[in-house]
């Protein structure tokens, strides 16, 4: 009758030591580093950009080209399974000629059966004013017949490193080439 309670106390032990060790140990992958050894001295800071995006989809100044279908693609009133390289220009205004500010660099994809609803997954490469050479990646769901649609900010590179955010896109126009989509992003950043 003694072994059992010895042995029962035994285990526990065995499993509370092991369980403290394990939680304690470090892994080599993973490192604290300061904010500092990065150039992050100062805070993070909130801007907002606005800006249009051209997709054109035809015609003579094509941005954007269908590089992959499913044999059943065509017969989807969805466009389920189309799959578009983009290279789009933005704009300050709605109007193809105003100042181009930089690119929206990426693909979007048809993801929906039953709604116009594309993956979208995209850089916004920025190419005028204090931004020049910094980019914004955007990766999210567009349901385009929605009045607002939302994305995430994923990250950025250049004076956008560690951003988050978010994206908020208004169909400006449509025409059977082109779709003009208004952009307000917010995005935190350092």
């Amino acid at each position: 009758m003694v072994i059992i309670p010895l042995v029962t106390t035994s285990l526990l032990f065995f499993f509370f030591f092991f369980s403290s060790v394990t939680v304690a140990k470090t892994h080599r992958f993973v490192q604290s580093i300061p904010p500092s050894s990065l150039g992050l001295h100062q805070s993070q800071k909130l801007s907002h950009l606005h800006f249009f995006f051209h997709d054109v989809v035809g015609g003579r100044n094509q941005t954007a080209v269908r590089v992959a279908a499913a044999p059943t693609t065509d017969k989807s009133s969805t466009l389920f399974g189309a799959v578009v390289m983009m290279d789009d220009p933005l704009t300050e205004l709605p109007d193809a000629d105003s100042t181009v500010i930089g690119r929206a660099q990426g693909i979007y994809a048809s993801a929906s059966t039953t709604e116009l609803g594309f993956l979208m997954a995209m850089n916004f490469a920025f190419t005028q004013g204090k931004y020049n050479g910094s980019s914004l990646a955007v990766l999210g769901r567009n349901t385009v017949e929605s009045a607002v649609r939302e994305m995430p900010v994923v990250g950025g590179s250049g004076l956008f490193r560690f951003a988050s955010g978010y994206a908020q896109a208004k169909t400006h126009s449509m025409s059977m080439w082109e779709a003009v989509v208004e952009y307000d992003v917010y995005v935190l950043h350092y």
